[in-house]
């Protein structure tokens, strides 16, 4: 866990949506990427409403969508101190209002479970404690692996929903039963996105977007393509028109 702030030496300064945002994160350790981006796009929030995050690392996800909807209430939960002060200190320098509460999900700070919001938005680790994904640096396992299950980060993020908010979660393929499990007892309107390569090839990742206390029936929406052709040809990226409206010029993506 990376409890000490980070050194200006330990940083590097990184462009989201196509430059529109330039934020620091560390040089060694997680950095936030397009699935931090596709998270804030997700989120359909409008205008004066509230928004938590939850993981909020860095703070990328929760300046995405800043970027985009102007006017939001935005908090974030962090267990990692040091992303934590590094997730102020980037919204210092880009002129956004981000509360940061530090925790976990299994137990917030007093003061957040006093709070409820409009939207609820997470990219929680996409690996339990027991994977074989270990790294070096403490600060990026915590990010990557965690003993923490998805029920405990859906229960945390409904809890401080407001009735009728939105729980909008990215993850793996392969997490889906436990994502829907806690979820359908207690949402409707489940939405999931699929996030697929290339057209033709398996998704490997989806973006869940359920709504508290509703009835509305789970439905699956048509995939977003990230990249053109059947395989990577060339140095640059090759995103999808839709991707690239989405990764660079900051658009919302269509549920």
């Amino acid at each position: 866990m990376r409890e000490k702030e980070f050194s200006d030496q330990e940083l590097d300064a990184h462009d989201f949506l196509g430059g529109k945002l330039r934020i620091s994160q560390p040089r060694v350790g997680y950095r936030s990427g397009s699935d931090t981006v596709l998270l804030a796009a997700a989120c359909a929030a409008r205008a004066g409403q509230s928004v938590l995050e939850l993981g909020c690392g860095a703070g990328v996800a929760s300046f995405c969508l800043a970027q985009r909807v102007a006017g939001l209430r935005l908090c974030g939960l962090e267990f990692q101190p040091g992303y934590a002060a590094l997730a102020r200190a980037n919204a210092g320098k880009l002129g956004f209002a981000l509360t940061v509460y530090e925790g976990g999900v299994e137990r917030p700070p007093k003061d957040l479970r006093a709070l409820t919001f409009d939207h609820v938005i997470a990219n929680p680790p996409y690996f339990d404690a027991n994977a074989s994904t270990a790294t070096e640096d403490d600060g990026k396992d915590g990010a990557f692996r965690t003993d923490t299950s998805l029920a405990d980060w859906i229960d945390c993020g409904l809890r401080r929903l407001r009735e009728g908010g939105w729980l909008t979660i990215i993850h793996r393929v392969e997490r889906l039963p436990e994502l829907l499990s806690p979820l359908q007892p207690r949402t409707g309107d489940i939405r999931i996105k699929p996030l697929a390569s290339r057209a033709g090839h398996a998704a490997s990742r989806i973006i869940v977007r359920a709504r508290k206390g509703s009835r509305a029936p789970l439905s699956l929406c048509a995939p977003l393509i990230l990249h053109d052709g059947e395989r990577h040809e060339r140095d640059e990226i090759s995103y999808s028109p839709a991707a690239q409206a989405i990764l660079r010029d900051g658009l919302a993506l269509d549920f």
